[in-house]
């Protein structure tokens, strides 16, 4: 009874903290203080942890309490959903709904679907049939078990904007601009980021990262078009080079350790 006496407490505490921040007054840069009656300030630090909290008590533990045996995840604003039927989540659906209009939010029109998770066992056709969740896209795959029989899985690999968004990043680099530096230097300066996605977005499926990583090695080759003159205009020759070059150092580059490297193609379905 105590615990849950101090649960209650705790609660009502952070929600009235909540509530304060929400209707805090905005400080423009002359000093000038603007009221404001709901949300947070656009790029708000605290704006994340704020939609947190409130989601948490809002959806997370309402879920818990509504929907005992059904799992989810969420992250900030988005989350997943595992029901066992198509009425099962027209249900919970239109139940989300109605608790979230209560807390005065509403689903998303657009990204709230209900999807059918194809795969070997459930061969069914739906007009949706995959999703984005965290930069990983979920759909119908062809999967290897471990006594290399092939199957069609369910399951997660990088997602076409996330490739996107990291390919934007590749390009900011410039990497065949810096010919004052060495591949010592690129390196430095590319590898923990690399390192982290191969670590996050080669988890799952890690066919779909290769040809992505493989551009880096493009963008070495012209680096090195530029560096040395017996390279310049001379494709085959620099890739050759580049290959020598990861022979002798296989650690130089986090890709190269992680095996898209540019002395051979890297395949493989998982």
């Amino acid at each position: 009874m105590l615990r849950a006496v101090r649960r209650h407490t705790d609660e009502r505490w952070i929600l009235l903290y909540v509530e304060r921040w929400r209707k805090a007054p905005l400080q423009q840069q002359d000093g000038t203080l603007v009221p404001r009656d709901r949300g947070t300030p656009q790029g708000s630090s605290i704006s994340p942890l704020l939609a947190n909290l409130f989601l948490h008590y809002a959806f997370d533990e309402w879920m818990e309490k509504q929907f005992p045996q059904l799992r989810f995840e969420r992250y900030c604003d988005d989350a997943v959903i595992h029901c066992r039927s198509e009425r099962q989540a027209q249900f919970v659906r239109d139940a989300i709904a109605r608790r979230l209009a209560q807390c005065g939010l509403e689903l998303h029109p657009a990204k709230t679907r209900i999807v059918y998770c194809k795969d070997a066992d459930r061969r069914a056709t739906y007009a949706n049939e995959r999703f984005d969740f965290l930069g990983y896209t979920f759909r119908p795959r062809l999967s290897k078990s471990k006594a290399g029989k092939h199957f069609v899985s369910f399951s997660p690999a990088a997602s076409d904007d996330a490739i996107k968004a990291r390919g934007r990043k590749l390009r900011d680099w410039r990497l065949h601009l810096r010919s004052g530096k060495t591949l010592g230097d690129l390196a430095q300066m590319i590898n923990s980021t690399v390192q982290g996605w191969i670590n996050y977005y080669g988890r799952f499926y890690k066919s779909r990262l290769y040809p992505f990583l493989r551009r880096i090695n493009e963008y070495l080759v012209r680096w090195a078009q530029r560096k040395y003159k017996r390279l310049r205009g001379r494709d085959r020759r620099a890739l050759k080079w580049l290959a020598r070059v990861a022979h002798r150092a296989p650690n130089l580059f986090a890709h190269w350790r992680w095996g898209a490297r540019p002395d051979r193609w890297t395949l493989g379905a998982v």
